[in-house]
């Protein structure tokens, strides 16, 4: 890993390592997705320090390789520009508030489906759902299925922290070009940010996409702006944002 700073290198060690601890406790029946993975906080499986660790868990291979593939290539850059320090700020308070945001939103949703349902179902949900999950189970009837999702289900990933790490890009270097597939032109880094929380919001809103805290990326690039835009008027960054 020579040639990668610091914070970003130890960032994706620690990531992949983490994966590889995942498969090696399961061998010996215990879940550290379940364990280090965010759940609402209504739930019995709720700790506070979950709203960290969870950055530092994946669902699946794909869903690691495309994380650390991001942080790797635009990570490394506003590591240089800010420095470790400033970098690793960045990554953690941005993590950490895709996981508030991704928390309120279940709630507004868990509160929702309750209003729709007799005090029986939803003591029901709050008795056995969580036991339920355990086992890789769930309620035959759909609204009993979707509010103990909505509570009892687990959130993993650093997705957060690595949309926000594309918004920094995008605001330092706004007119670089870039090419993604299945683009057959290059677009500017701006557009390129800006189109990805257009598909993110769409797909929150819509429902699009279950299993996917789209709501969680978002709240990372809304944190990353905001730190931005603090760090910007104590005069602690400079550079273009467009």
């Amino acid at each position: 890993m020579n040639g990668i700073p610091t914070i970003t290198k130890n960032l994706l060690a620690i990531n992949v390592l983490m994966f590889l601890a995942l498969f090696v406790a399961e061998r010996h029946g215990i879940d550290l997705n379940a364990i280090l993975g965010l759940h609402l906080f209504m739930s019995e499986d709720f700790q506070p320090y979950q709203l960290v660790t969870y950055m530092f868990m994946h669902g699946s291979i794909t869903h690691l390789f495309f994380n650390m593939f991001a942080l790797y290539m635009f990570g490394r850059t506003l590591e240089y520009m800010w420095g470790p320090k400033r970098f690793l700020v960045y990554y953690l308070v941005a993590g950490v508030g895709a996981a508030l945001v991704q928390e309120a939103v279940c709630i507004a949703r868990y509160n929702a489906m309750v209003s729709n349902m007799s005090p029986q179902d939803v003591e029901l949900v709050l008795m056995y759902g969580l036991d339920a999950l355990h086992q890789g189970k769930n309620f035959i009837d759909p609204s009993l299925g979707a509010l103990n999702l909505v509570l009892n289900s687990t959130t993993v990933g650093a997705s957060g922290a690595i949309y926000a790490i594309l918004l920094g890009f995008g605001m330092l270097f706004p007119n670089e070009q870039m090419f993604v597939f299945p683009i057959p032109f290059p677009i500017r880094a701006k557009y390129f940010v800006l189109g990805y929380a257009v598909i993110e919001l769409y797909l929150g809103v819509s429902g699009t996409a279950d299993g996917v805290a789209h709501f969680a990326h978002l709240g990372g690039m809304l944190f990353g702006l905001l730190l931005i835009l603090y760090w910007r008027k104590r005069g602690r960054i400079s550079g273009p944002y467009v």
